[in-house]
């Protein structure tokens, strides 16, 4: 997940070709592709259509369109950093910048993109740029965390819940948003397909409680990493960050996980 600044150059945050990048990419694929893939299979993505994935990542869903679309499809798969992604025939890997408009032209029968447009200031744009892209009856596929708060449900001491809730606050609410990024797009989306023209329209939601050292709980930690400047410098304390990060390893502690919101809208025929 790439946080990107209020003007429209590649100002990122997060930086997916280091170590930590590779981690989250990791753990994200491990707590989302369940929910990706099922919305994709419900839309029916079969032999021969022409995908693409924007903010491929790691290449998890590029690899799963290109075993669905078989022989005869194609997968476009595009990010800033394609380190992970490997072309082979059916899949065109292309480095490039959504802002800077699509690499290349469509019409596409899918397009998918998770935890994208969430970090771009000019969304709303960019989506109808992909709707435009889709081949009539063609879908777009969007995913992305929400607003949902990530509540504690236990915790092993006293002011544990205060600094988890306080270290998420600072990080969304200012280093965040700060960066163009929003939390409440998720439950936006929608709306704008539907100015955007399109129909057949549906939404699944998913979040599930996490514990100290799972999964949901070690994102937390790799975000908490990557953004330790950012954080320093907008107010949370180092003991406040080492305190946040045991208890992202602690089994004691359990708190809710992100809500992933999957939409997706089809353009009429």
């Amino acid at each position: 997940m790439s946080l990107e600044s209020h003007d429209t150059t590649s100002k990122y945050l997060l930086d997916t070709g280091s170590e930590l990048g590779r981690a989250q990419m990791d753990h994200l694929e491990q707590l989302l592709d369940p929910i990706s893939t099922a919305c994709l299979d419900e839309i029916g993505a079969g032999p021969g259509w022409r995908c693409l994935d924007l903010g491929a990542g790691g290449g998890s869903i590029t690899r799963w369109l290109a075993e669905r679309t078989g022989s005869t499809g194609t997968i476009v798969s595009v990010d800033l950093d394609t380190a992970y992604l490997v072309e082979r025939p059916g899949i065109e890997v292309h480095q490039h910048d959504i802002n800077e408009g699509l690499p290349v032209d469509g019409p596409f029968q899918l397009i998918h993109t998770r935890l994208l447009l969430m970090h771009l200031p000019r969304r709303v744009e960019i989506l109808k740029t992909l709707v435009d892209a889709l081949a009539p009856g063609g879908w777009l596929v969007v995913g992305e965390f929400s607003d949902r708060p990530l509540r504690v449900l236990t915790a092993p001491g006293d002011g544990d819940e205060q600094v988890h809730d306080h270290v998420l606050d600072v990080g969304h609410n200012t280093v965040a948003r700060a960066a163009g990024v929003s939390f409440t797009w998720a439950h936006e989306v929608d709306r704008h397909m539907a100015e955007a023209g399109l129909t057949n329209r549906h939404s699944l939601a998913h979040a599930r409680t996490t514990a100290g050292g799972t999964t949901a709980c070690l994102l937390n930690l790799n975000y908490v990493r990557q953004l330790e400047t950012p954080l320093l410098h907008a107010g949370i304390t180092t003991e406040e960050l080492g305190r946040f990060r045991d208890l992202m390893l602690d089994p004691r502690f359990r708190a809710w996980s992100y809500q992933f919101v999957c939409t997706w809208g089809q353009k009429p025929v």
